[in-house]
């Protein structure tokens, strides 16, 4: 299950990890996730997360054997 971000569709937000206190901002891709809302990437394509019209996140693997912390808060970006 995701979290809630402050606004749903947006072309970019920044997702902060509570875990390392890192913020990355993530950019809409062309392609669509599981549940068919649009996938979100950083610049170098290791963070990916689908991110639903209700600011629903879903981290989604890039790679084997990857484990991504959720996210505390997604914020969508002007």
């Amino acid at each position: 299950m995701g979290i809630k971000s402050d606004m749903g569709h947006a072309k970019s937000f920044e997702l902060t990890f509570p875990a390392s206190g890192d913020t990355v901002v993530v950019i809409e891709t062309e392609r669509k996730g599981a549940g068919g809302y649009p996938v979100y990437a950083d610049d170098t394509g290791i963070v990916q997360a689908e991110i639903s019209d209700r600011g629903e996140v879903r981290m989604l693997a890039s790679g084997g054997h990857q484990s991504h912390d959720f996210p505390s808060r997604a914020v969508a970006r002007s």
